[in-house]
C-alpha cells in the first residue's frame, strides 16, 4: 500500500512570528491531533500537519525523512512559518528557498544546511508571491510593511520542497499579528484552496519557464519584478555571494559552479519537464564572471536571458 502522502508545516515554538501563524492557522479550521512524532505536538487537517518544533528550525536537518520514519506519511513538502532578521529594522513579509550551494561541500553553515547543497524550492514560491502582493493591499493592518523574495540561504537540509515564509525585522514586528494572519491565510489557501493551490504538474505545465536568477543582494529585486509576472514558475535565487569566483591569470576558480550545480539540479527536480532559464544581474559581476557564467550555461544549453527577453517569452506563450 503506497504510503498517506502529506505537506508538513513546521512551526518553532521559541519564535513568536511562527507560533503566531501556526496558532492562527488552527483557530481556521477544525485541526486535530496528529499522528506521534518525537514527542512533540502535532496536528493534522485534511493532507495537511503541523508540528511545534522546540529548538529552532535552521538545523532541523532531515525533517521529512524523520517524519515518514515515525509516522509512515511521505512528506511532499515542507513549509517553514518563521522570522526574519535584518539589521534595518524594516518591517517585512518575505518568501525564500533555502540552502548553502556555496559553502564548502558537506560542512554545517553557521545558519544550517549542508554546503554545497539546495533542497528543492517549493513550487508555490512564485504563486504565493503574487499572492502576497494581491492580498497585503487588503491588509490595512502591514500597511507600511516592505514585500519581498528572499535569495536562497541558511537550513536545514531536506529533499522534500521548501519554502520559509516569514515576518520581518525585529523584535518590535515579530509578534505583529496582523502580518501573521496574512501569511496564515496565504498558506492555508495556496493549500486548501482548489482555486489557488496549483503545484507543478509535469502532465499539465511541462515546457513552461521556471526562473532561476543570478547575482544581486539579497531581496532579489529581479525575481521580485519577474516572479510577478502571472504564469511565472521561479526555483532557486543566488546572490553574488552565493556565487564566488577567484581568478588566477586565466584560471577560473571559486565554488560558483558548485553552487550553480546545485541550484539548477534541485531546481529541476521541482520542475520536471520545465524549460530552466536564468537571469542574471549584470552589474553584479565583472566582466570575465559573466563570461565564465555564460559559458558554463551555455554547456548545460540552458538560456541566459535578460529582463526583456524573459518578459517577451512569457508574452509568447
Amino acid at each position: 500500500m503506497a504510503a498517506v502522502e502529506v505537506v508538513l508545516i513546521a512551526v518553532n515554538q521559541q519564535d513568536i512570528a511562527s507560533t503566531n501563524q501556526g496558532d492562527r492557522l488552527r483557530e481556521m479550521d477544525a485541526w486535530s491531533e496528529g499522528p506521534p512524532f518525537e514527542d512533540l505536538m502535532t496536528f493534522s487537517l485534511q493532507n495537511l500537519r503541523m508540528v511545534y518544533l522546540p529548538n529552532g528550525l535552521l538545523f532541523e536537518d532531515h525533517l521529512d525523512r524523520r517524519w515518514f520514519t515515525s509516522t509512515g506519511e511521505r512528506v511532499t513538502e515542507v513549509i517553514f512559518p518563521s522570522r526574519h532578521a535584518a539589521a534595518s529594522g524594516q518591517a517585512s513579509l518575505t518568501l525564500h528557498p533555502i540552502g548553502v550551494p556555496h559553502l564548502e561541500e558537506g560542512s554545517v553553515g553557521p545558519y544550517g544546511g549542508l554546503g554545497g547543497s539546495a533542497p528543492p524550492p517549493s513550487t508555490r514560491l512564485a504563486p504565493w508571491w503574487r499572492l502576497l502582493l494581491e492580498r497585503a493591499t487588503d491588509h490595512a493592518d502591514v500597511e507600511g510593511f516592505d514585500l519581498s523574495l528572499e535569495v536562497t540561504h541558511h537550513g536545514p537540509y531536506l529533499e522534500t520542497p521548501c519554502l520559509f515564509i516569514e515576518v520581518g525585522s525585529t523584535e518590535a514586528t515579530w509578534g505583529h499579528t496582523g502580518a501573521a494572519n496574512l501569511l496564515a491565510e496565504i498558506i492555508r489557501d495556496g493549500l486548501l484552496n482548489q482555486a489557488l493551490n496549483i503545484p507543478w504538474n509535469e502532465d499539465e505545465h511541462a515546457g513552461q519557464l521556471v526562473l532561476i536568477t543570478l547575482g544581486g543582494g539579497h531581496y532579489a529585486p529581479r525575481a521580485n519584478a519577474l516572479a510577478s509576472i502571472e504564469g511565472v514558475w521561479l526555483g532557486h535565487m543566488l546572490a553574488t555571494y552565493a556565487l564566488p569566483f577567484t581568478r588566477d591569470g586565466e584560471d577560473v576558480g571559486g565554488a560558483w559552479k558548485q553552487s550553480m550545480k546545485a541550484a539548477i539540479a534541485s531546481t529541476r527536480q521541482s520542475f520536471p519537464g520545465g524549460q530552466v532559464v536564468c537571469s542574471m544581474d549584470k552589474k553584479a559581476f565583472k566582466g570575465w564572471q559573466r563570461q565564465a557564467i555564460r559559458t558554463y550555461l551555455e554547456d548545460l544549453n540552458i538560456p541566459l536571458l535578460t529582463r526583456k527577453q524573459f518578459q517577451e517569452r512569457m508574452n509568447n506563450r
